[in-house]
């Protein structure tokens, strides 16, 4: 009787961390492959956003100056600093390890795609960005930063 009690706890210990695994949380601080920056993922109302919180080089090498948004196709927003730039907007829950919906800027060539974040693990995540059909885009993996 002992054992079976053991092992249906066991089970269902098991089974409560594999669902609190697929419900990992996309907010936090994170970085991408070749951590040229670190980004927060925070919630505003029932959205998900995305800022750059810091920038492994800050500074413009031509400039010494911090690095601007000089590629905005807005010339009114070039002149905007990239650290604290809100880059990601408007991802709403999918899922219970997804949120899409939601818009990634890339200040590097100022285009603005289609993305959804998924959350493969505690650790992990997926970013992909797209134009019309998630299935054309390019994904990154995402570490988050302890």
């Amino acid at each position: 009787m002992k054992k079976t009690l053991f092992l249906c706890l066991t089970m269902l210990l098991g089974f409560t961390g594999l669902a609190s695994a697929q419900k990992a949380s996309p907010l936090g601080i994170w970085t991408n492959a070749e951590k040229k920056a670190t980004f927060e993922i925070y919630q505003s109302g029932d959205k998900l956003f995305g800022k750059i919180v810091s920038l492994t080089v800050p500074n413009d090498p031509a400039t010494g100056k911090p690095k601007l948004d000089t590629q905005n196709p807005d010339p009114k927003l070039r002149n905007r600093p990239r650290l604290g730039l809100v880059f990601m907007k408007n991802f709403e829950k999918d899922d219970d390890n997804k949120w899409d919906d939601g818009t990634i800027y890339n200040p590097e060539d100022g285009k603005t795609y289609s993305c959804y974040m998924k959350v493969i693990n505690a650790n992990t995540m997926e970013v992909k960005g797209y134009i019309g059909f998630s299935l054309i885009g390019k994904s990154q993996t995402w570490t988050r930063v302890k």
